[in-house]
């Protein structure tokens, strides 16, 4: 599963945690940038689900690239920029592959 990575400046362990209940980091889009806030909200071709991180995007940008995710019947996971807070909204998904060991029904 591939994912478009919309928020945060860096990403640190995120895509180590993501790699572990099978989803890789296809683009990261910062979202804080000025660029980023007036470029083209489409989600790539390929992209199997919208992640975003809310603590570090705009609302405009974050309305803008979920609406384009759901034109497209993506699904959209939203959480904040935390290990944590990621593996809690991962494991209360219904479509993401649980790694082994997941105990979350």
């Amino acid at each position: 599963m591939k994912a478009l990575v919309v928020g945060a400046d860096r990403l640190g362990n995120i895509p180590q945690l993501l790699n572990e209940y099978g989803i890789s980091v296809m683009r990261h889009v910062s979202g804080r940038d000025p660029a980023a806030q007036r470029a083209d909200r489409s989600v790539p071709a390929g992209a199997d689900v919208l992640i975003l991180f809310t603590d570090f995007l705009g609302h405009n940008v974050m309305r803008g690239y979920r609406d384009a995710a759901r034109r497209q019947g993506l699904p959209v996971l939203a959480c904040r920029r935390s290990v944590c807070s990621l593996r809690g909204a991962l494991e209360t998904c219904a479509w993401c592959t649980r790694p082994a060991g997941c105990v979350a029904q």
